[in-house]
């Protein structure tokens, strides 16, 4: 309907599951699209999601938000709905014809949001909305088992900005907080529910995802990128070394076990 691909996939994910990783090596590889967070800007801001829009003031302690700097001023959207759609098939694909990028579970109401607004597509669902935005495409679930390392590892994220470990952030000392941290395991945990709830609503007739975990996807990436390599229908590519570094820590691993013993307390 509007240009779609010749070949298209989408990696699911929730923040700090490996999924960075998974595609900086899928695009060093040249062949198999641009898969980054092309619906990360949202509609209500014109921003991505902002540090305190990972909490609901409503749901979290307030001592949690203090910790947050304050939301930027939301920026006008001018962008039409056909030039957005223009400028995400292009944004993700590589000359060979194949589009890749990444969809947390977060973003995909905005997503469908902007999709309704073009053509056809008012009162479509997301599985049809992406079918016409990017054709057949096929989807790479990825999840990662330690959903306590995850969330200590998002609030550190969201409290510095610091994504990667070699980027600039916020000059500030991450502090520890019991109540972010349980806030935000529930949250990743619900996300991954609703992914699998997703991905299992399309129906016995649809593609099946691939699944990776952060786990397998930082124990062995060459062979994470040939899975999905192979899932897509392309030949191997050499991605070359892993171009980032973990940033777990001392200060990750004192964290989440500091966590787990304050939640078996609380639930004694």
């Amino acid at each position: 309907m509007f240009g779609c691909p010749l070949m298209a996939y989408l990696v699911c994910a929730t923040p700090r599951s490996g999924s960075t990783l998974l595609c900086e090596m899928l695009r060093a590889t040249g062949v198999a699209g641009v898969p980054r967070e092309h619906f990360e800007v949202l509609c209500h801001s014109g921003l991505p999601r902002q540090p305190r829009e990972y909490f609901f003031e409503g749901d979290v302690d307030r001592g949690v938000l203090e910790l947050l700097p304050p939301l930027r001023p939301p920026r006008r959207d001018r962008e039409s709905p056909e030039a957005w759609s223009r400028r995400i098939l292009g944004a993700g694909a590589t000359p060979n014809g194949v589009w890749g990028g990444k969809l947390m579970w977060g973003h995909a109401e905005d997503l469908l949001a902007r999709a309704r607004r073009l053509d056809g597509l008012a009162d479509a669902d997301l599985a049809t909305a992406l079918r016409e935005l990017l054709g057949d495409v096929r989807f790479v679930l990825v999840t990662r088992e330690d959903k306590v390392a995850q969330a200590v590892s998002l609030w550190r994220a969201v409290q510095t900005e610091r994504w990667r470990a070699d980027a600039p952030g916020r000059p500030c000392e991450a502090v520890y907080a019991f109540a972010a941290i349980d806030y935000l395991v529930a949250q990743l945990e619900r996300h991954d529910d609703a992914w699998q709830a997703w991905l299992a609503r399309r129906g016995p007739a649809a593609v099946a995802p691939l699944e990776l975990t952060y786990e397998a996807i930082v124990a062995d990436p060459r062979t994470a990128v040939a899975r999905v390599l192979r899932f897509v229908g392309l030949p191997n590519a050499d991605p070359g070394d892993p171009p980032l570094r973990a940033q777990r820590d001392a200060v990750s691993r004192d964290w989440a076990e500091r966590y787990l013993r304050e939640k078996r307390a609380a639930a004694a």
